[in-house]
């Protein structure tokens, strides 16, 4: 409570580091109410002036106009203050490193593992990690991460988290299969997409046939198969004589193909990481034979072609915010619009990060999508569709609808209050709650900031004495 005295008093400066919010004991959420704030609930509408949101237990029990505190509860003043629900990340690497160039830090990449598709982030995550910690400063509640398609087309299972200062951090371990399939796929399948999609294919094929129990999994882990020539040459495996189908002759190892019996038969998600129109039409045939597949398309820089078929397939997309100039083949047609587009066709579009260790400018990309609206001939967002786009309309897309990213009645007290609007560059978050709980500010490059804030040499560390 006496954080959110100090925030009622001034609401000027990030939460200091609380002893409360250490990892060797859970906290209590706190009950509070923030009135005559504008408020935003995440759910594509746009704020309210003079709105008040109502926190009790750690959930949300209240948001919007003419609204009164409860008796009796504690009170923040929100004048001049933007309230929201915190931000939810899609496809991030959060947890999974902290300096990119040392590898014994550093969890993106499996490169030389035995196993693709069994790989599971949760076990890795590090909630201490600075990356969390200045994520959490921007505002992210909750984040989707993963690591890296590199030993196989298989990037392994992701996992939801949350970004609170406490050690339980994994909200839902293996929650979802990533799979690249565009160039990055081709490269790692042995150089072209052909191969890519022979391997993806087989995979499901040898991973149905371990669930339903008609093929024996007992090879090596998932790899290109060798080149061979010849007589030896590989039989196509839609023949009658199916070598594949009838298990004799297997690329999955048990633990990989076991991993993707979840994929096959629908109950777990597959990420598709596509950029090109061709290929996206290419993943959506896939449900003609395996009509049960979950699938998110990742990226999708050309889903504007495509984008009725996308939404005609009931699948959702996770593009990235600033893809305007085309960085390779695959996105030729890559325009800042795509987004724009492709909900104006009734695609479920959430906003990713450019790159997968910088989610905190997820507020930019979305508030670009909002000027884009503005602008004669192209495509963007009203600031309700963009502010959705990262906080709902992901939460939806990861399982999560109703329980996170939004301030409606029930969800998590995930509450963010900004010192403007959030969608703007200038405007930064002065208090973060992750299930009612306030949460430290405090991370490295805060640290940094207030050290070498003036140039007082007596401030500095004794290490600096010459």
């Amino acid at each position: 409570m006496k954080a959110l005295n100090r925030l009622a008093r001034t609401m000027a400066a990030p939460a200091a580091l609380c002893a409360a919010l250490a990892f060797t004991a859970p906290v209590a959420a706190q009950d509070f109410a923030i009135t005559n704030a504008t408020v935003a609930t995440g759910d594509g509408s746009e704020p309210m002036q003079n709105a008040t949101v109502v926190v009790r237990g750690g959930r949300i029990v209240a948001a919007g106009s003419g609204i009164a505190a409860p008796a009796g509860m504690q009170t923040v003043d929100g004048s001049g203050r933007w309230v929201t629900p915190g931000i939810v990340a899609t496809v991030t690497d959060l947890g999974l490193w902290d300096v990119g160039a040392v590898q014994e830090s550093n969890d993106i990449r499996s490169g030389n593992s035995p196993f693709s598709a069994a790989l599971d982030v949760s076990p890795a995550i590090n909630p201490s990690s600075q990356h969390v910690l200045v994520s959490r400063a921007a505002g992210i509640t909750r984040a989707a991460t993963v690591s890296q398609p590199s030993s196989s087309i298989f990037g392994g299972q992701g996992a939801l988290i949350d970004l609170g200062a406490d050690a339980n951090t994994v909200t839902r371990p293996r929650a979802f299969q990533m799979v690249s399939l565009g160039e990055g796929g081709g490269r790692l399948a042995g150089g072209s997409r052909v191969s890519a999609h022979a391997l993806f294919r087989n995979a499901l094929l040898e991973a149905r046939n371990l669930a339903e129990g008609t093929g024996a999994i007992s090879g090596t882990a998932s790899r290109p198969p060798e080149r061979r020539t010849g007589d030896d040459l590989p039989i196509d495996p839609r023949l009658a004589d199916n070598q594949t189908e009838r298990g004799d002759d297997v690329l999955l190892s048990r633990f990989d193909a076991a991993a993707l019996a979840p994929v096959v038969n629908g109950s777990q998600p597959l990420y598709v990481e596509v950029e090109r129109a061709s290929d996206i039409r290419a993943v959506l045939a896939l449900r003609e034979e395996f009509p049960q597949l979950d699938m998110v398309l990742v990226g999708a820089s050309e889903g504007w072609l495509v984008a009725d078929a996308i939404a005609a397939a009931g699948v959702p997309v996770i593009a990235d915010g600033l893809d305007d100039l085309p960085e390779s083949f695959e996105q030729l047609a890559a325009t800042q619009s795509n987004i724009g587009r492709m909900v104006q066709a009734g695609v479920k579009v959430a906003i990713n990060a450019a790159s997968m260790e910088q989610p905190r400018y997820l507020p930019q990309y979305a508030g670009n999508l909002v000027a884009l609206s503005r602008m004669p001939g192209a495509a963007g967002l009203s600031w309700g569709q963009a502010f959705a786009a990262i906080t709902s309309v992901p939460a939806e897309i990861s399982g999560m609808a109703g329980r996170y990213g939004t301030l409606s009645t029930g969800a998590a007290g995930d509450v963010v209050i900004w010192d403007g609007d959030p969608l703007e560059v200038s405007s930064a978050p002065v208090a973060v709650y992750i299930d009612g709980v306030e949460q430290p500010l405090s991370n490295h490059q805060t640290r940094l900031r207030e050290r070498y804030r003036d140039l007082d040499e007596s401030d500095l560390p004794k290490a600096y004495d010459w």
